[in-house]
């Protein structure tokens, strides 16, 4: 599995997401196999949100890394109504309570709230000098938030990035690469399902034989600085998604995929969900 440099650490270029795991009861089993499954396959990056179910999806992971923990680079995220300063270190300690560890690798905040960011960052700080946490970062944050924030110690944004949503590459995607600030790509196969039925991604997955959902994950890779979070229960579905980081698109194969999702050529509202 290739890997890149995130909060001093070397990581997987693909991970684990975790968004609507911990929501059916009946699922739970399966959801817990196909993590330590992803763990086994190099997909050792695990990210997670105390939004997710509730703190349910949190659990799920919790279970799923029992024993493994030394293994795992572990991500979650807070909710900005709980992003002050008395909020983060409460919200933090149910995490960890949730996922049976005593320490996060990476705590991002998952949007911007109602609370200045420096006191966000102060609650932050002190959760890492505590050892709570081992670097933290943002979620959803566009230039102009993360100009705002102006912090060295920023070690990630995660946003929405697909083939479809293409407006972090004219202004946001640059300025994260241009810092080395690693960029989170979430819903790397869009809403729906609907952007993986396209003729021209299938005929290139089709002569790599390959699924478009990994040609859709091969194609936010080709970019550096980027990790795509793809969340997956079956275990087929977690072996391919393992296998798209060694898949590599050719210029012809950019090229059609530029015809049909269109660069942007200007500045967008950063899309999210």
């Amino acid at each position: 599995m290739r890997t890149l440099e995130l909060a001093g650490v070397q990581v997987p270029v693909i991970g684990q997401g975790t968004w609507r795991m911990g929501e059916d009861r009946s699922a739970h089993k399966r959801e817990v196999a196909a993590l330590r499954q992803g763990i086994e396959l190099g997909m050792s990056f695990i990210d997670s949100a105390e939004m997710y179910a509730e703190g349910g999806a949190e659990s799920v992971v919790g279970e799923a890394i029992a024993g493994l923990r030394d293994q795992v680079f572990l991500v979650s995220k807070v909710y900005p109504h709980n992003a002050s300063r008395k909020g983060i270190p409460q919200a933090c300690e149910r995490s960890l309570r949730r996922l049976d560890t005593d320490y996060i690798d990476l705590y991002l905040l998952h949007w911007r709230g109602q609370y200045p960011l420096e006191e966000t960052v102060e609650a932050f700080e002190r959760l890492r000098a505590d050892g709570k946490i081992g670097r933290w970062g943002v979620s959803n944050f566009d230039v102009d938030d993360l100009q705002e924030l102006a912090s060295p110690a920023c070690a990630t944004n995660q946003v929405l990035y697909n083939l479809e949503e293409r407006g972090v590459e004219f202004d946001l995607l640059p300025w994260c690469q241009q810092q080395r600030m690693p960029l989170m790509a979430y819903c790397q196969i869009g809403q729906g399902g609907a952007m993986l039925a396209e003729p021209v991604l299938n005929k290139i997955a089709a002569r790599h034989s390959v699924t478009p959902a990994q040609v859709s994950l091969a194609w936010i890779l080709r970019q550096d600085g980027v990790i795509a979070i793809p969340k997956a229960v079956r275990p087929e579905h977690v072996q391919l998604n393992a296998q798209a980081a060694q898949l590599q698109l050719d210029a012809g194969d950019l090229a059609a995929l530029d015809q049909l999702f269109k660069a942007p050529q200007r500045k967008q509202r950063l899309a999210m969900v």
